[in-house]
């Protein structure tokens, strides 16, 4: 029986998609990590304002579904691009239940000057991934996403 297992086990390990896209998540992050880093933002924070931008004004559950991020992790991050002054909450449109978000000029600005080293990370991102792989990321996104992507 153990051996059964063990077989299964294996099987598991080496076909595994959780596995392969963690690992690869993870790589790709750091990649993107690294080169941020020097503009004082994380890979995280920077996917999230450009989501901003993307969808603004939008509210926190506007961006936790275009994201698809869990509220915990949404605001856990959103309280660092607040705190940071890159993101504001918005008077307008607001409704005393929702409050809308949007990129500020620090925010923008910010975006605008990583954007060298956010070039250089696709660029390696790109490299280890191959054509291939890039556009299996890219329309795998595009199912996820639909349209906006």
């Amino acid at each position: 029986m153990r051996g059964v297992d063990r077989d299964v086990i294996a099987d598991i390990g080496g076909a595994c998609l959780l596995m392969r896209s963690r690992l690869i998540a993870r790589i790709i992050t750091s990649i993107y990590d690294e080169k941020l880093r020097a503009h004082g933002i994380t890979s995280a924070q920077f996917a999230l304002l450009v989501a901003i931008h993307q969808i603004e004004p939008a509210t926190r559950a506007d961006i936790g579904r275009f994201q698809h991020q869990d509220p915990s992790t949404l605001t856990r991050n959103l309280r660092v691009v607040l705190s940071e002054g890159w993101v504001e909450e918005r008077r307008y449109g607001a409704d005393g239940r929702r409050r809308p978000i949007g990129l500020t000029r620090a925010g923008e600005d910010l975006l605008r000057k990583a954007e060298q080293a956010w070039s250089a990370a696709q660029v390696q991102a790109t490299d280890l991934l191959g054509k291939d792989g890039v556009i299996a990321v890219m329309d795998i996104a595009k199912r996820i996403l639909g349209p906006t992507a």
